[in-house]
């Protein structure tokens, strides 16, 4: 299988701030040199009493050097598809090899941040199972490039067989394979051990996409000035600020810092949410978002390993909730970029919810899933089939004592928390990776016990909260054998047919 390199513009997308910074503090000390009333207090020596064209020489050869260091690190990042895996060489003085195993790919990310969109290009960010941020990264070719890509290697990754995809099988070792620059007709896969010699290997045809949830930009500012943690930043800013002005000496100019850090805040949350859509495709729940850095990612549904749906306080007379999910490779990278793409919906309606849910969660096992969902997220009591905590832990649960429990259905065990900041963690029985009962002092004085379930570090924490230790410890052996007995019957490697 060739090898195939990125785009020659990468190195400097990558690099180009650097290229700035440099030009910059340059050409500022050579001109406070030659054309400044004083010499300059800081900058390179070499620069003072020399003549202006020798500057100007020395400043061209460092630009020489630094595109020949651009062109060195394009010409050594090479990528290149197999059946089974995508390799990635980079390094120029230290080289590096990365290889990602096609069937433990989790999701391919196609991010574009502001410089590559100028451009035209994308990058693409692997993650696979057991890794805890970006496993790989191809940065930068084109988009439609992109594209395809990604569309060929998720479909290898949820086990099409080429038969699946196109009509004619892959070509067996040692047949000649299509001619050079010759595509694959409209819908068909290029075999992968013949791509073309000009181009990266084409996948299939874009699967087509169905917009099944969108955030309009009054609905996400609307729910960034209600969100808890915005509120109680203003709250304490006006108390921090209504403190200090008690102070000899205090002017607003102290509180600049506060108020950067907030807007960072609120700003953060405006250029993720900005032009948010999700749409369902073959290959899974396709999100997209981004006001200046832009970012496509694919969340196939049998890659998910729990889900989340809350309704903070605040959102509730709006009837807004949020959609998260754990998903294998994503929750150990950095904090902010873990939780951004873990959203899958970051503001929705209840229809919104369920449309989101049929495609992550495409089998409920209930008869009737929107009454069951509405009772899960808004109601109380033991209606539909939950469990609820006995009445004895109200001094315990003062609010929540009748909310918190769990469902069980077919295909999924639904944990119900909150009261006020209301919440259901959905954890399908296949994706179950342990249990565990917990139970403190108080807990044991009052004869209950708290049921855990491990899933994948993540924003999903699923629990089942304060049972009956009877009830808790039934459900404990009760569904360690109904996750041993779903996991017989799930590929985890294929999502979508057989290997």
């Amino acid at each position: 299988v060739p090898w195939h390199r990125v785009h020659p513009v990468s190195p400097l997308v990558r690099g180009w701030l650097a290229v700035v910074a440099i030009a910059f503090v340059y050409g500022q000390n050579t001109l406070s040199s030659f054309f400044g009333e004083e010499e300059p207090s800081r900058g390179p020596d070499f620069v003072s009493g020399a003549p202006l064209l020798v500057s100007l020489l020395i400043g061209g050869g460092i630009l020489l050097l630094i595109l020949l260091g651009f062109f060195g690190s394009w010409w050594f990042t090479k990528y290149q598809i197999t059946e089974r895996h995508v390799n990635v060489n980079s390094g120029m003085v230290f080289r590096q090899q990365r290889q990602a195993r096609i069937d433990r790919v989790q999701s391919i990310d196609i991010a574009q941040p502001l410089v590559a969109r100028i451009f035209g290009l994308a990058e693409l960010r692997f993650d696979v199972a057991d890794s805890g941020s970006a496993a790989m990264n191809l940065a930068f070719v084109k988009l439609s490039e992109a594209h395809e890509l990604r569309n060929s290697i998720l479909a290898r990754a949820a086990g099409l067989q080429a038969t699946n995809i196109s009509p004619p099988p892959l070509a067996p070792a040692g047949e000649q394979g299509p001619a050079d620059g010759q595509s694959p007709e409209p819908g068909q896969m290029a075999d992968a051990r013949f791509p073309p010699a000009d181009t990266a290997p084409r996948g299939p045809r874009a699967a087509s996409e169905r917009v099944v949830a969108s955030v309009p930009l009054g609905r996400l500012v609307g729910s960034i000035l209600l969100r808890p943690s915005t509120v109680f930043m203003v709250l304490g800013l006006i108390g921090l600020a209504i403190a200090m002005s008690n102070i000899e000496g205090f002017a607003p100019f102290y509180l600049l810092p506060a108020l950067l850090g907030m807007a960072g805040a609120l700003w953060n949350n405006l250029n993720t949410g900005y032009n948010f859509k999700a749409a369902t495709s073959a290959d899974g729940l396709r999100v997209g978002y981004g006001l200046l850095d832009t970012r496509h990612q694919t969340v196939p549904p049998g890659r998910v390993q729990a889900i989340k749906v809350s309704a903070p306080f605040f959102w509730r007379p709006m009837g807004w909730y949020k959609v998260a999910v754990n998903v294998a490779g994503i929750g150990g990278g950095a904090a902010n970029d873990a939780e951004q793409r873990s959203v899958l919906l970051p503001v929705g309606t209840y229809e919104d919810v369920l449309a989101v849910l049929s495609v992550v969660l495409p089998s409920p096992g209930v008869e009737a899933p929107r009454e069951f969902f509405a009772a899960a997220i808004n109601g109380s009591g033991t209606a539909h089939g939950f469990v609820v905590s006995p009445p004895r832990i109200r001094p315990l649960a003062l609010l929540a004592y009748r909310r918190q429990g769990y469902a069980l259905t077919d295909t999924a065990l639904v944990a119900r928390n909150g009261a006020l900041h209301r919440t259901i963690a959905i954890v399908p029985h296949a994706r179950t990776q342990g249990l565990s009962l917990r139970q403190g002092p108080l807990a044991r004085r009052m004869g209950v016990v708290d049921l855990a379930l491990a899933t994948i570090p993540g924003p999903v924490v699923p629990v089942v909260r304060q049972l009956d230790i009877d009830a808790g410890r039934d459900l404990f052996l009760e569904q360690a054998d109904r996750a041993a007995a779903a996991r017989k019957q799930t590929d985890s490697n294929h999502w979508l047919g057989d290997a």
